[in-house]
């Protein structure tokens, strides 16, 4: 009996994996958890996941896919798992929103010539705090706010100036850290603020990966790839079992569809229909 419903839901989950996707969407949120898996000995292996914003606003969890151990997110993989994504039928894909992920924005403007990648705000305003003393924290978050809510480019990097040269000498990580990460970071100023907004404040994937992250702790680790992609996909599928999320979610989006229709010239409604 065990065996037969293992093999239903292997079943299950491959029709999942490989089913058919819309052909536009307005954002594709993309993180990675990591995955302990016994292959000769237990390793970590990162799984990519990635949720897409419909034109309609709604949440689509495009699908999981595994990394080899020691290869895990380089532009090999990431080619991979995009290029599964556009055979599937997503034709075009108006912004990606990732964290610092190696590899990912060539593999991105490889596969959808005309993407944004822009890098995500919220993990971006976080891992600032890993290079401070906490006693320092409320002025960082004070002094940084207008750099990220500057009206132009131009703005934000005089207000970048000034941040650098008050906290330049004390934590000279953090100034790197968004040095670094400043040409996936800029894209997000050209936008209005409907988009901002969204972008900024919804982490659609951080839900979903705490969920995929309390799984795979209550194993500990797997057997095989198998077992930990099983055990990830009933996760998923787990989420959100009356709807009313997505209702919710859709109902946020409205405003910003909207806002991501006009600039990028309609993109996102030519997908649609």
């Amino acid at each position: 009996m065990i065996s037969n419903v293992t093999d239903r839901v292997i079943e299950y989950m491959s029709e999942w994996q490989n089913r058919p996707l819309d052909a536009v969407y307005a954002v594709c949120f993309i993180d990675v958890i990591n995955v302990k898996i016994r292959d000769g000995q237990v390793a970590n292996r990162p799984v990519c996941a990635a949720v897409g914003v419909t034109a309609g606003g709604e949440r689509d969890m495009l699908g999981l896919w595994a990394g080899e151990h020691g290869d895990g997110e380089g532009a090999k993989y990431w080619l991979r798992v995009l290029t599964e994504i556009k055979n599937r039928g997503v034709n075009d894909v108006l912004m990606v929103v990732c964290d610092g992920l190696k590899g990912l924005p060539d593999a991105v403007n490889a596969v959808w010539d005309r993407t944004i990648v822009q890098t995500c705000i919220i993990h971006l305003l976080r891992n600032r705090f890993k290079y401070a003393s906490k006693k320092d924290w409320p002025a960082i978050a004070r002094d940084l706010k207008p750099v990220y809510t500057a009206a132009s480019d131009a703005e934000a990097l005089d207000r970048f100036a000034e941040f650098s040269g008050t906290w330049e000498k004390k934590y000279p990580a953090i100034i790197r850290l968004w040095e670094n990460a400043w040409p996936e970071f800029t894209p997000f100023l050209q936008f209005d603020k409907e988009i901002r907004k969204v972008i900024c404040t919804t982490n659609a994937i951080e839900s979903i990966n705490a969920r995929l992250r309390r799984a795979v702790r209550a194993r500990g680790h797997f057997p095989n790839e198998q077992a930990a992609m099983k055990c990830l996909y009933l996760a998923i599928m787990s989420l959100d079992p009356t709807g009313k999320g997505r209702t919710r979610w859709s109902n946020r989006w409205k405003a910003a569809l909207n806002a991501f229709d006009i600039t990028f010239d309609g993109r996102l409604s030519a997908g649609r229909a």
